[in-house]
């Protein structure tokens, strides 16, 4: 839809504002839900609002900058990116030793410690959108002419469903290769995600139950470490531009995917809870290098009319490695991996090992503008 979009308030930016509210609108409810259904509903609520306004963001940075600033605008992203999930992780915290953690005399028992946290975000959230949209700039169509009448010629939801399949189908050959490795990836980063907090507590640190001290502890070192691994990813976004530069791309998302299989492969082998921050390392640099390279590649490689439906295509290829790890992975816990977290974090390594591996196949070359 953006792709399509040309006004007052230009291509991209109504799509961030809008996917704005609408994400705002649901972190303010959310912790006021009187049933899991309501929050359930909300969260998908905030999901797909999320991506109203993400991916129409990856399309501007690649709209906005030249081939010899890409490398720079999307590690930038994932500069702010890191730095972000290092704010989130220490606020809540944060609000505790200012409110205490206390429930609420509300029936759900919500903390208000909790409320003001996801309050807090909502307002983040909004005013950076807003920020971007009142202090950047974007272009008119080279064209206005013909994109108008390519806009006429194509009208309505049906041509729009046609347009997004077709382009399934047509995916440039260097978009089809990323879209390989994004496949890999992602399943290896929602292992980490899914099992990484729970290994910590149960097989680092032994607790026999979840009511034993020791499982708190290793909650909260596990999260230490995601907020570790975050800032980590900030540090390394200053230096990854050069190396992308240097090295090409394709090269260095091959090092840093590989650096972050080493780190899950090495949690299996970490003498103790502190060696873990060397695991979050490779994730960190990994992590960074996700959130940038692949989009670099593409900006580069896409035809500019189609930034934003190539970019919302990308997507599926985190969403569907999420959705197949989500239904399939627990018949292959229970099965074959004994329920063993730590082999289920170490099997996300050698997935993003697959990944770095596969990188060897893409080929960066520039699509053509039809």
């Amino acid at each position: 839809m953006s792709d399509r979009t040309w006004g007052k308030w230009g291509r991209r930016k109504p799509y961030f504002t809008i996917g704005a509210i609408l994400a705002t609108l649901a972190l303010l409810a959310m912790p006021h839900s009187s049933e899991l259904w309501m929050a359930a509903g909300l969260l998908w609520i905030l999901d797909a609002s999320i991506n109203v306004s993400m991916e129409p963001f990856r399309a501007f940075v690649g709209d906005l900058l030249p081939e010899s600033q890409i490398n720079r605008g999307y590690t930038t992203q994932s500069m702010f990116i890191g730095i972000g999930n290092v704010i989130a992780a220490v606020l809540p915290a944060a609000i505790i030793g200012v409110m205490g953690s206390a429930a609420g005399s509300s029936g759900q028992g919500i903390p208000p410690y909790l409320i003001a946290v996801f309050s807090i975000g909502a307002v983040f959230y909004l005013t950076a959108v807003l920020y971007t949209v009142r202090t950047t700039k974007e272009y008119p169509p080279a064209d206005l002419e013909a994109f108008n009448k390519m806009k006429a010629e194509t009208a309505g939801i049906l041509n729009g469903f046609k347009e997004v399949f077709s382009n399934i189908f047509k995916m440039p050959p260097t978009m089809r290769q990323v879209a390989l490795v994004q496949f890999f990836t992602w399943p290896g980063l929602f292992l980490m995600w899914f099992y990484f907090t729970t290994a910590v507590a149960r097989d680092v640190l032994g607790a026999p139950d979840t009511d034993s001290p020791l499982y708190a502890e290793g909650v909260a070192w596990g999260n230490i470490c995601f907020g570790f691994y975050s800032a980590v990813c900030f540090a390394f976004s200053f230096v990854l531009p050069e190396i992308a530069d240097r090295f090409g791309r394709v090269r260095t998302h091959a090092i840093c995917l590989t650096l972050g299989a080493l780190g899950l492969l090495f949690v299996g082998f970490a003498p103790d809870k502190y060696w873990l921050l060397l695991s979050m390392t490779g994730v960190g640099i990994a992590w960074a290098s996700i959130l940038s390279m692949p989009y670099a590649m593409l900006a580069s490689t896409l035809p500019p009319h189609k930034m934003g439906v190539y970019m919302g295509i990308f997507n599926f290829f985190i969403v569907l490695p999420e959705i197949i790890a989500t239904l399939g992975f627990g018949w292959i816990m229970e099965h074959w991996l004994d329920n063993n977290r730590i082999s289920a974090v170490m099997l996300g390594g050698a997935l993003l090992g697959v990944a770095a591996l596969l990188c060897l196949l893409i080929r960066e070359q520039k699509a053509s503008s039809s």
